[in-house]
């Protein structure tokens, strides 16, 4: 049961936010004496908490959609493996345990979480009504950083919110890539996405464009984190420039022609950007 749903939230893609919020952690930390690693273990169960309310909500939303979707007809509600009420209950369950985190961090926390979780939650509605749904999901996703950096200050700062800026538009323009499997599907059910309303290549190319604002944020980000924080920088900028390749390289792999190598695109490409970027960054911190 664990395992199915494990498998229902997708726990795996937690490796795309999850090293984003480790360095709004690692920024905040920076700035406070000692290492609160309880606080760690607090903004590790939020993400945890948050992500499987967002996953395991869209699945209970979308299960008569993903029943017709010869792509998505066998996930756990459609296959009958989890009950819808179950996992409503699972969604639930999560958000509640989210909130009682955030209270056990900080007020500013506590009182944000109910925006977050509307954020979150509000998503799986979009792709009814807006083909912009896919910088919703992105935003979600963009909470991260800034929200692990208010656990540990309570405050805003430009770099944590850069940041969140760079994941807000790497999630959309990876999603946008994604969401070319079910352009046709879509448009058969009156789904609204960019692929749908512009075309694949049209929409391959406004993927493009919305990751040149994510490269152009990131560097900027890595500009200051190094002016403020790290002088040297080096395993950072190492870290930059293979994120920029695999940004890339995902867009070398795709046309609106083929579309085998999407699920490459989207989880192997941006995983290795994402770990490795911030695996990279963190340790710059740490030595």
């Amino acid at each position: 049961m664990f395992r199915n749903y494990l498998s229902l939230v997708k726990f795996s893609h937690t490796i795309f936010a999850m090293p984003f919020a480790l360095i709004g952690y690692t920024l905040g930390e920076y700035q406070t004496p000692g290492i609160d690693y309880w606080m760690l273990v607090k903004v590790l169960l939020c993400m945890v908490f948050a992500r499987n309310a967002a996953m395991a909500y869209n699945r209970y939303l979308d299960r008569d959609i993903d029943a017709l979707n010869p792509r998505t007809n066998s996930r756990e509600i459609p296959a009958g493996i989890l009950r819808p009420g179950s996992v409503l209950f699972f969604v639930l369950v999560n958000c509640v345990f989210f909130i009682i985190t955030c209270f056990f961090i900080n007020w500013i926390c506590l009182f944000l979480s109910p925006v977050a979780l509307l954020v979150i939650l509000g998503y799986s509605y979009t792709k009814r009504f807006t083909s912009l749904c896919h910088f919703v999901l992105g935003l979600g996703l963009a909470l991260a950083p800034l929200g692990a950096y208010l656990a540990v200050t309570g405050r805003f700062a430009l770099i944590p919110v850069l940041l969140s800026v760079v994941v807000m538009t790497w999630v959309a323009g990876f999603d946008i890539i994604y969401s070319l499997q079910d352009d046709q599907f879509d448009k058969s059910q009156q789904l609204h996405s960019l692929p749908t309303i512009l075309g694949r290549k049209k929409a391959l190319y406004l993927s493009t464009m919305v990751h040149v604002v994510t490269a152009i944020t990131l560097c900027a980000a890595v500009y200051l984190i190094n002016m403020q924080y790290l002088p040297t920088g080096i395993l950072m900028y190492i870290g930059t420039g293979i994120f920029l390749s695999m940004l890339l390289y995902q867009h070398l792999i795709i046309t609106a022609e083929d579309l085998k190598r999407v699920n490459l695109a989207f989880m192997t490409t941006n995983g290795i950007a994402s770990v490795v970027f911030g695996s990279l960054v963190i340790l710059d911190f740490i030595i």
